[in-house]
């Protein structure tokens, strides 16, 4: 997969696609439909699948301080968009003059000028342009004109329930990674790479394997059991993870520390995939080391019980 970042990268080569715009954050049934209804414009048409992104997402940029908790990082979504068989990802720095242009200047200069598109399709609710002003019914009116075609896609539903990114952050939150499955058709993942820490795990009888978070996550702080992966272990083993501030020493930033069971081999600089299983308690401050490493004991137990568990029945 191809990664396009910005308008001035576009190249001659870049026009002729089909194209699907939006935040695609999470990846979640809703967006899988639009992708796959993408791939299918794209063997019509034979030309290129193109997914165009923002970055920051538009929240983000007009109100950082209220703006929701990401479902899924920049790395987390182009590793799933290539997963999902997109060919390419364009990705808009959303700044004040991105915001400027009008919902007719928008179409003009990226899908028509930038992407020479021959159709796009997008999701029921999706605004573009100042003000939110462009519509459905605008890019059909101008596609005609343009030579491209424009679809939406109808909201998609599961048990009654309709997969959206707010939905889902609202059971990442809870967290009820039960109805986190249902929305997203798959466990919730966080990728990063492990880096050196404080090294406190190992002090208390479970070393673990460090992901420090730039953004803040839209799943709830606390300590879950885990699969973790790695290059050269793609099946995962079972481990036990708590992601939070660690209130205990007094941290701010967020983290995700995993302690992968029966596993004495180093991590650093690996590539960790984190597939969250069950959610075994939230985070707590502790009045010592003694009673937090009594505590982590205790997680790791029930962990890999469930995780044994979970095994058997599958």
């Amino acid at each position: 997969m191809e990664l396009i970042r910005g308008l001035h990268n576009l190249a001659t080569r870049h026009r002729g696609s089909v194209v699907s715009i939006g935040n695609f954050d999470g990846l979640h049934r809703g967006h899988q439909a639009l992708i796959a209804r993408l791939k299918a414009l794209s063997q019509q048409y034979g030309v290129p699948a193109v997914v165009t992104i923002f970055e920051p997402t538009p929240r983000e940029f007009f109100a950082p301080e209220t703006a929701p908790p990401r479902v899924t990082s920049l790395r987390d979504k182009l590793r799933l968009l290539q997963a999902a068989g997109v060919d390419r990802v364009l990705c808009l720095r959303f700044d004040r003059r991105l915001a400027s242009l009008s919902a007719e200047a928008f179409i003009e200069r990226v899908l028509v000028a930038g992407l020479g598109a021959r159709a796009v399709i997008v999701g029921d609710d999706f605004r573009y342009g100042s003000g939110r002003r462009g519509d459905l019914a605008l890019l059909q009116r101008i596609g005609a004109d343009a030579g491209f075609r424009a679809e939406g896609l109808d909201s998609v539903t599961f048990d009654g329930l309709r997969c959206s990114s707010s939905a889902l952050r609202t059971a990442l939150q809870q967290p009820d990674l039960a109805q986190v499955e249902n929305l997203l058709g798959r466990r919730y993942r966080i990728l990063g790479r492990v880096r050196h820490g404080l090294k406190l795990g190992r002090e208390l009888g479970m070393p673990t394997a460090n992901i420090h978070l730039r953004r803040v996550p839209a799943l709830a702080h606390g300590v879950y059991a885990v699969r973790a992966r790695w290059p050269g272990q793609p099946e995962g083993l079972p481990a036990v993870a708590s992601l939070g501030v660690r209130p205990t020493l007094g941290m701010s930033a967020c983290l995700l520390e995993t302690h992968v069971f029966d596993f004495a081999g180093s991590l650093y600089g690996v590539e960790l995939d984190v597939e969250f299983c069950r959610f075994l308690r939230p985070q707590l401050r502790f009045d010592s080391l003694d009673a937090l490493a009594v505590q982590m004991q205790a997680d790791g137990v029930q962990a890999r019980t469930f995780l044994v568990e979970q095994e058997l029945t599958t």
